[in-house]
């Protein structure tokens, strides 16, 4: 990235770069002259920061148009937790009664891809279906948090997509590899910060036509009691991810579709549908 003056406002720490609060700002990693970094979105520029975003971030000083960057997974997780018939309609739609507590299950870390790249549909994957989400950043290292600690530990809320292969879930009886190949996750297009979780809008769309469409005040469990009833089970590090369920609709996607998740307040994550290779 070019280095260029930060403007104001900022607060600055003595003798170091330009800092700033984590309220209200976009987060994106981003892929740029041949480097990867992580940067706050400002209009239709990237400023980059120094490491991951925990605690305030440091500016380095250096900018780039974000129209020459490629937006990446915003995060890179040790871990993504995912919620199962968080949504009554869904609940509904599988056959399934309302849980008592949150139904959780984990992806695997090389699940997850960023804006635009494919999901690849296993060979042995007869039903390939999208599973749009609001996904919860973690934002510190979280064990044991009562609902206004666990509140304060989220970052922020990306884009997510449970992909499910939906036959192998069913004749497994439990979801790891319907859950888990490579791919099954993708996230996007950054890290929103200020996004009121209570009431935003979703809707998923393949091929241009509407899939999924809810709101996330329909959530059985809402973000903060996610991530204190997962902390009570697991130590959450900064960085972890909660996809907290999908509404009703979910479906059946192919290679050559296109598969567009658009939430309020955050953005749009697109990826493309592709045959997996064999080899």
């Amino acid at each position: 990235m070019n280095a260029e003056p930060r403007p104001a406002p900022c607060r600055t720490r003595i003798g170091r770069a330009p800092t700033i609060s984590l309220s209200g700002v976009r987060i994106a990693r981003v892929s740029y002259g041949g480097g990867i970094s992580f940067g706050v979105i400002e209009g239709d520029q990237v400023a980059e920061i120094d490491g991951p975003p925990i605690g305030e971030l440091l500016f380095t000083g250096k900018r780039a148009p974000l129209a020459d960057c490629r937006l990446l997974a915003p995060v890179i997780p040790s871990k993504v937790v995912a919620v199962g018939l968080n949504y009554r309609d869904h609940a509904e739609e599988m056959g399934q009664t309302l849980p008592e507590e949150p139904l959780i299950f984990l992806k695997p870390g090389t699940t997850v891809i960023g804006p635009n790249d494919a999901i690849r549909k296993p060979p042995e994957c007869q039903r390939l279906d999208h599973e749009g989400e609001l996904a919860v950043v973690v934002g510190g290292l979280v064990r044991n948090a009562d609902r206004a600690v666990a509140a304060e530990a989220i970052l922020g809320y990306t884009v997510g997509n449970d992909v499910t292969a939906r036959d192998l879930q069913i004749k497994d009886i439990q979801w790891t590899r319907g859950k888990g190949f490579d791919t099954f996750c993708p996230l996007g297009p950054w890290i929103e910060t200020d996004a009121d979780a209570g009431s935003l809008d979703l809707e998923v769309r393949v091929n241009g036509k509407v899939r999924q469409r809810s709101n996330t005040k329909n959530l059985i469990f809402d973000p903060p009691a996610l991530v204190s009833f997962i902390s009570g089970v697991m130590t959450l590090l900064p960085g972890d991810v909660i996809l907290t369920g999908t509404p009703s609709g979910v479906g059946p996607m192919e290679p050559g579709d296109s598969c567009e998740i658009e939430i309020s307040g955050i953005g749009v994550l697109a990826n493309s549908v592709a045959a997996a290779s064999v080899a």
